[in-house]
């Protein structure tokens, strides 16, 4: 990965950081976000420390506001000259039903809506690349997932695990209508399962907190999203949901072409994206 630049969201805690600490290892660029740097720089850091690796940079952005999201491409695009690796790994499983900065539900503007419009901006920076590759970490439960454009921002009932579902499969969606645009270009795009790993985000949903010996459970967690991200084995695959480093099925709603397109539509233009 020497010579690489590559951008990890939610990459504090968790999984971003022990992807963001791999990547570093590997010799690449890291880009991490956090939502300040309250929480980004120790982790910044760290990640350097760990890696032996000066070149680690942070960006900051709440990404429950999609005016901070549009400032932190920006900026990027003013710090790099290209983007060889994005992962898309924020998240968040609120217990009670939020709203973001837009109005948005919050667990739909921050898991699905953020990196839609992370990704849409970022992609003239990854077509500058080589061999651009967008890794978007999803879930299993993707599975258990259902999109209901009549009740998108969960306002008639709020369950955050089904919640979680649905913004997990919309990932899963997203990642194949983009691998579907990009088609015939040198940029790639897969989807993930890392595993049921101690991060923040489960903590934190079960009320606990993370702890530092936690980093070996965040690295198992990883695997697949430095997989993906790295490896010479997949380099032009595209389209694809992995788990364990190895492709893996999805539901059959995720497979639906048709679904995917219309999300895309809705999505930007809720963002206000150009959606064609």
């Amino acid at each position: 990965m020497e010579n690489k630049i590559c951008l990890v969201t939610g990459a504090n805690t968790g999984i971003g950081f022990a992807t963001a600490l791999g990547l570093a290892e590997q010799g690449a660029t890291v880009v991490m976000t956090a939502r300040n740097a309250e929480r980004g720089e120790p982790a910044r850091v760290e990640v350097a420390r760990l890696s032996g690796n000066d070149r680690v940079a942070l960006l900051t952005a709440d990404f429950s506001s999609l005016a901070a999201v549009r400032e932190l491409a920006a900026e990027f695009a003013t710090r790099f000259e290209r983007l060889d690796v994005l992962v898309n790994n924020a998240a968040v499983i609120p217990h009670t039903r939020q709203e973001s900065a837009d109005g948005y539900e919050l667990q739909l503007a921050v898991n699905h809506l953020a990196p839609f419009v992370l990704t849409n901006l970022l992609l003239e920076a990854l077509l500058a690349s080589p061999a651009g590759r967008v890794v978007n970490v999803s879930s299993q439960v993707h599975s258990n997932g259902r999109v209901d454009f009549e009740d998108l921002h969960a306002q008639r009932a709020y369950k955050p695990t089904q919640v979680y579902a649905n913004t997990k499969l919309m990932n899963v969606l997203f990642t194949s209508e983009l691998a579907r645009r990009l088609a015939g270009t040198a940029v790639t795009a897969n989807s993930l399962h890392p595993g049921v790993i101690n991060t923040q985000l489960y903590q934190a949903y079960m009320g606990k907190e993370t702890r530092p010996e936690d980093l070996a459970d965040w690295r198992r967690g990883a695997q697949t999203s430095l997989y993906l991200a790295s490896a010479q084995e997949v380099a032009g695959v595209t389209g694809k949901y992995f788990r364990d480093e190895q492709e893996a099925p999805v539901a059959s709603a995720a497979g639906d072409a048709e679904l995917a397109r219309r999300l895309w539509q809705v999505s930007a233009e809720l963002c206000g994206l150009e959606a064609a």
